[in-house]
């Protein structure tokens, strides 16, 4: 996976859904990027019959802001968001298909570098464009004039402000999140869902077979001359390839930015493929010594996501 991709920690995508999801309301207006299942000509999205229950409030979340944005004068698509559990497919949870991702780009870490032209490559030149790709949200508000566009911007509304003490969403956000979510600010949510990932993480972390797996899983490493700074069940899945990003040195990918804000020395084509060779074959080993601990694993972490407790 690219830096940036690892740093966020996945699990708090999970684990902060009631705040995350009018986060994206607003995002898929705003950005030039959007989901990739717009809202059929009804212009309401149809939730998956089997999304959980955050997703689900997600799901029910868009529909309302379209429905709040159409009263206001405006036309806002509603855009299926992305279940974060799906995410983990390629970074651990499928064994096959992770196989299938490292064997080509390893940690994702130098594949930018190799594979510019690839959008499956993480942070090369395609995956951004097809990242920053045009959304039907972003192309109905470049049509509008300024005087237009800040009156869609205020039908929107804004974010909780902590500088300010504003705990609720504003405009037909705000009222959205209010019909999905009820009265409790999206402040409070996102405390009380801490605290309840932290209970989660203690609960995967006192578990005695993810204990005994994880015990297992660093013995392999270290047979392998892997170093091993953790045996945490919530830790030791991301801690092979945290380091391997740690020790890299200038960055490969073309977007890179040093650890002082400046553009970063990228790597060319050639400097960077014997480096994926090598981070492929460290993270076929990570795969191959986290493989019976990750199958106990996210199933577990799944039905109870611990921030900062993914094992990719």
């Amino acid at each position: 996976m690219s830096a940036s991709r690892t740093v966020r920690n996945l699990a708090v995508a999970v684990s902060l859904l009631p705040l995350l999801a009018a986060c994206g309301a607003e995002t898929a207006s705003h950005a030039a990027g959007g989901a990739k299942d717009p809202a059929g000509a009804r212009g309401q999205l149809d939730v998956p019959p089997d999304a959980g229950p955050d997703l689900k409030k997600r799901y029910l979340l868009e529909n309302a802001l379209a429905v709040c944005m159409k009263k206001q004068g405006f036309t806002y698509t509603p855009v299926a968001p992305e279940d974060p559990a799906a995410s983990w497919a390629t970074d651990g949870a499928d064994y096959d298909l992770t196989k299938k991702y490292r064997q080509k780009y390893g940690f994702g870490i130098y594949a930018a570098a190799v594979y510019p032209d690839d959008p499956k490559a993480p942070g090369s030149a395609a995956f951004r464009e097809t990242s920053n790709g045009s959304s039907p949200n972003a192309d109905y508000v470049a049509t509008l004039t300024p005087g237009q566009k800040a009156a869609y911007d205020k039908a929107l509304g804004g974010p909780p402000d902590p500088k300010t003490g504003r705990k609720e969403w504003t405009g037909c956000s705000g009222e959205a999140d209010r019909q999905v979510y009820g009265s409790a600010s999206a402040q409070e949510r996102s405390v009380t869902t801490a605290e309840q990932n932290q209970a989660n993480a203690q609960a995967l972390n006192g578990d005695p077979r993810l204990i005994a797996l994880a015990q297992s899983y660093a013995t392999c490493l270290k047979d392998h001359g892997i170093p091993v700074t953790t045996t945490q069940p919530t830790g030791i899945g991301e801690m092979v390839k945290l380091g391997a990003m740690a020790s890299a040195g200038p960055a490969a990918g073309p977007a890179a930015v040093g650890p002082d804000g400046k553009q970063a020395k990228t790597l060319s084509k050639e400097e960077a493929m014997p480096r994926l060779a090598k981070d492929v074959d460290l993270a076929l080993t990570d795969l191959e010594c986290g493989r019976k601990f990750r199958a106990a694993y996210f199933p577990k972490f799944m039905k109870a996501p611990a921030s900062g407790g993914g094992a990719g």
